[in-house]
Parts: structure tokens; sequence; C-alpha cells
């Protein structure tokens, strides 16, 4: 298989991985709203307990739309998807390591990192617009942190950019099948 048809199995397979970004975008308004209502550290723990189901709801929302959520096993980018993930974890460390000296740069951390992580996805789907999703998070998070944006805010903004991205490349996925 070439390198294309690596992409074009992972974007048949995961939607192009629009029901994962959907459901982080769930994860992230969840949590960033919990933070208006509840404690700082409740809300960073309803992100990191969500964020370890956005993977299997992410999975089960392509087989719902009739999608196989599997790639074909001989395929690298696979390799690539997982090994991006420590990026989220690495990350992940150090936002709550700066949560202990500046609580306000949480999300705000969270959202570059994640943004970085969504540029590994473009290679990994072969859509553009993923690094457009990524540079609006990255930029997101760096406005979040220069304009000391309450501590929610970030979570909830990261929430509506990917629930909107969420559903435009899952449309724009759905409607290449057919």
């Amino acid at each position: 298989m070439t390198f294309k048809e690596f992409q074009k199995d992972m974007r048949v397979a995961y939607l192009g991985g629009g029901t994962g970004i959907f459901a982080s975008g769930l994860i992230w308004l969840i949590s960033g709203l919990s933070g208006m209502y509840l404690t700082k550290q409740t809300s960073i723990l309803i992100f990191f307990i969500g964020g370890m189901l956005i993977y299997p709801l992410g999975i089960l929302s392509a087989k719902l739309l009739k999608r196989s959520g599997k790639h074909k096993d001989n395929n690298p980018l696979a390799k690539l998807a997982l090994e991006s993930t420590a990026i989220l974890f690495i990350g992940l460390f150090i936002a709550y390591a700066v949560f202990q000296t500046q609580q306000l740069w949480f999300y705000p951390v969270m959202l570059m990192i994640i943004g970085v992580r969504y540029l590994v996805f473009q290679s990994i789907y072969g859509i553009k617009l993923y690094w457009v999703l990524g540079l609006l998070l990255i930029v997101s998070g760096v406005l979040c942190l220069i304009s000391n944006q309450p501590f929610h805010f970030g979570g909830i903004i990261g929430g509506v950019i990917e629930l909107i991205f969420g559903i435009v490349v899952t449309t724009k996925e759905r409607k290449n099948e057919s």
C-alpha cells in the first residue's frame, strides 16, 4: 500500500477521526463547565477521566455511523497515532505541574499541547483541516494565557472548537463515502 492508501484506510475506518474529535470536545466542554461550578481539581479530574473515554467513545460513534473503527493490521499510521499519545500524557503532566503554581494556566497549556497533537493527525488522516484545528487550539491557548482568562474558559473554548471540527470532519467524511 502507498502512504495515501494508508491514510485513506485510517479515514474510512474512523470517519477521518471526526467522531474522536467530537467525543473530545464533549469532554472538554463538560470539564470546562464543571470548572465554573465545582472545584478546579474536580474539573481537572473530569478532564483526565473523561480523556480516557475519548478513544472508546470515538470508536463506538464510528461504528454507530457504519464504520469499522478498525484499520488494516499492516497500517503503520496506527503506530503514529499511538505514539502521538505520548504528547498527550507528557502534556497532561506538564499542565498539572504548572497548575500547582499557576492554576489559571491548566487549560491554556492543554489547549496548546492538544493543538500540537492534532498537527500530527494531518499525517495520519491526510486531512489538512487538522492543521487548522491544531493551530486554532494553540492560538486559543496562547490568547487565554496572555489575556488572563478565568480557569474554566480554556476548557469551554476547547470544547466548542472541537465540537465544531468534529461535526465538520465527520460530515465531510460521511459525504465522501457516498
